[in-house]
């Protein structure tokens, strides 16, 4: 392999080729052959994987277009030929992928509300993030989060896939901004909300405006609405989100000013909040533990010395399970003298 810049029409054939390998590695039809030839390909020159990636993240996005309102497939623009009984999500997204990469394909896409004119993967690492997405609104991520945004003609849509966010969305009522959290989803038009999410457990924070919060967006309806001040919770499973009030005094959003603050707090409350930082997370050996309270005010930069410090100021001691993560264990009451 050289250095030498590869002209247009290779770099269109790489992009090509890597939309093909995205569509054939999601087909259940792929054979074992096809696998190792994709492996050859990928390893062939650097350039195959980073458009590979691309092409990957341009999937996800179709994974959530909406159906239209016509079966007949053939009216979706795209280049592939397919099989008949190919189901739709699968033409849908090889639609998508090739799509995106004709304009004119794409502006009918887009015209027709199935993809979207713009598309942002924003990451956090070690510090807090403030973006300015395409549509004016203003997103916060907190450290370790990630999220994706696609504006499509009739919606604005977000997938928080790890971590926590803060947005202050732009008034658009014929544009609602959607965001999409474990199996839930969040509809505004536009407001001031928070959104914390670990493993499959959401709670979404109203600071302005208005949100309709549901805990499953497989089911019928918008959700339940929150006003200001007012918190939903969720995880897998649940019909309906929690409602709850907040007051004057939460911390919910003490991250943006690096702050996680544990307000007496049993650990079993207190260690998803822990864990969202944690490089290996925190458990409890039983339910005595669990019940142990905590509280502080702790730097979420320095988190992952907690676990060190814990026996400190808890009646706790640490253990390893199988993966090597840390357990916390009650420290055993001497029995009362007589």
């Amino acid at each position: 392999m050289t250095d030498t810049p590869l002209s247009q029409a290779e770099y269109d054939a790489i992009t090509d080729a890597a939309a093909h390998w995205c569509m054939r590695l999601h087909a259940s039809d792929c054979t074992a052959q096809e696998r190792l030839a994709f492996e050859q390909w990928l390893n062939a020159h650097p350039l195959h994987g980073f458009e590979y990636e691309a092409m990957l993240e341009i999937w996800d996005v179709a994974g959530d277009l909406p159906r239209p309102a016509t079966d007949d497939a053939t009216t979706i623009p795209f280049k592939a030929a397919f099989k008949p009984a190919t189901p739709w999500r699968t033409m849908g997204i090889a639609a998508a992928i090739c799509a995106l990469a004709l304009p004119l394909a794409a502006y009918s896409g887009w015209n027709l509300g199935w993809l979207p004119n713009a598309y942002e993967h924003l990451e956090a690492g070690d510090t807090v993030r403030h973006v300015t997405l395409s549509d004016g609104s203003e997103v916060e991520l907190n450290l370790g989060s990630e999220l994706t945004f696609t504006n499509y003609k009739d919606q604005r849509r977000v997938t928080l896939k790890r971590g926590e966010a803060f947005f202050k969305v732009s008034h658009d009522s014929a544009h609602p901004f959607i965001v999409k959290a474990a199996d839930g989803r969040i509809r505004v038009t536009g407001t001031q909300f928070n959104v914390w999410m670990y493993e499959d457990q959401v709670r979404v924070n109203l600071i302005e405006g208005s949100v309709l919060v549901s805990s499953n967006a497989d089911l019928p309806g918008d959700g339940l609405r929150l006003g200001p001040a007012m918190q939903a919770s969720y995880g897998r499973g649940d019909y309906i989100p929690r409602i709850s009030q907040t007051y004057d005094n939460d911390n919910s959003l003490a991250w943006r000013s690096g702050k996680l603050v544990l307000d007496n707090l049993t650990l079993a409350s207190a260690l998803p909040l822990i864990n969202r930082y944690l490089s290996k997370p925190l458990a409890v050996a039983d339910h005595n533990t669990a019940a142990l309270r905590i509280g502080g005010i702790y730097n979420i930069k320095e988190l992952n010395s907690l676990v060190a410090s814990l026996p400190k100021v808890l009646p706790v001691y640490v253990t390893r399970n199988k993966d090597g993560n840390p357990v916390l264990n009650a420290m055993p009451q001497q029995a009362p003298k007589i």
